[in-house]
C-alpha cells in the first residue's frame, strides 16, 4: 500500500534542500501530487522567510545579470559613447574616469542632478565629462537641444557650456523669443544660431544620440555611463563619488 504523505514529505525535502537534484513531480500519482502541494503550502506558511529569501536571491541574480548586460552594451557601443566627435566634453579631458550623461533640459531629475554633477566634476578634478543630448519630453525639449547643439556648431564649446548651464536652470517657456534673450544675455549672436537649429547637422546629432540610447536600452533621463557602469536615473552625489572610488580601486 502506498504512503502519499511519506513520499510527498521526502519530495519536499529533496526540492527544498537539494534543488540541483532531478525532481519530477509528474512521476507521482495524483494523490501524491495533491499531498505534496499541501505539504509545500503548509511548509511555506510556517516558514515564510523562505519566500523572502528566494525573492532576494532572484533579485540579486537579476541585478547581476542586468549589470553584465549593461557592461556588454557599453563595451559594444564604446566608440559612440566616448568618442563620437560631436558631443560636448568638459572636466578633465585626460581624466582617469569618463562620465557620460544622457539628459533632457525639461527633465526635473536632470535639473536636480545638474549642480551635483558640476560639483562632482569640479571637486574631483580627474573626471572627463561628456553630455549626450536626448530630448524625449516633448517639443520644448527638442527645441532646447537644437538650440544647444546649434550653439556648439556655430559658436564653439565655451558658448555651448554657457547655454547648457542656462537651459538647465531656465524655468520659462522655450520660445524663439526666449532663446534670443538667452543668446543676448550670454553675448552670443542669436541669428546664426537660430538659423542653424533646423540644419541637417543638428538633426543628425539628435538622431545618432537617440539611436545610441536605443541600443543601450535607455528610455529615461538622466542616464549615466561611468566607464563600463550604467546608472539609470538620478544618483545623489555621494553615490556618484562611491562609484568613482570603486572604479579607481578596480582599475
Amino acid at each position: 500500500m502506498k504512503r502519499p504523505l511519506a513520499a510527498s514529505t521526502l519530495a519536499l525535502g529533496i526540492a527544498l534542500a537539494a534543488p540541483a537534484m532531478a525532481f519530477d513531480i509528474t512521476s507521482m500519482s495524483e494523490a501524491e501530487r495533491d499531498t505534496f502541494r499541501q505539504e509545500v503550502r503548509s511548509y511555506l506558511l510556517e516558514n515564510p522567510e523562505i519566500i523572502i529569501e528566494a525573492v532576494n536571491t532572484l533579485e540579486a541574480r537579476q541585478a547581476e545579470q542586468a549589470a553584465m548586460d549593461d557592461r556588454t552594451m557599453v563595451e559594444v557601443n564604446a566608440e559612440a559613447l566616448f568618442n563620437d566627435g560631436f558631443s560636448w566634453e568638459g572636466g578633465n579631458p585626460e581624466g582617469d574616469v569618463t562620465l557620460v550623461e544622457f539628459l533632457d533640459y525639461r527633465c526635473g531629475y536632470c535639473r536636480k542632478a545638474h549642480e551635483e554633477v558640476k560639483e562632482l566634476v569640479s571637486s574631483d578634478g580627474n573626471i572627463r565629462y561628456i553630455v549626450k543630448e536626448l530630448p524625449i519630453l516633448g517639443e520644448e525639449s527638442v527645441t532646447s537641444s537644437r538650440f544647444a547643439i546649434a550653439t556648439k556648431q556655430i559658436a564653439g564649446d565655451e558658448a555651448y557650456a554657457a547655454v547648457y548651464d542656462t537651459l538647465m536652470n531656465f524655468k520659462g517657456e522655450v520660445t524663439e523669443t526666449a532663446l534670443r534673450r538667452i543668446a543676448d544675455t550670454l553675448d552670443l549672436e542669436a541669428d546664426p544660431i537660430i538659423a542653424q537649429m533646423q540644419a541637417d547637422e543638428v538633426s543628425e546629432v539628435i538622431e545618432e544620440t537617440r539611436a545610441l540610447a536605443q541600443r543601450l536600452q535607455i528610455n529615461g533621463t538622466p542616464t549615466f555611463v561611468m566607464q563600463d557602469e550604467m546608472l539609470r536615473g538620478y544618483v545623489p552625489i555621494d553615490g556618484m563619488r562611491q562609484v568613482v572610488e570603486t572604479l579607481r580601486e578596480n582599475g
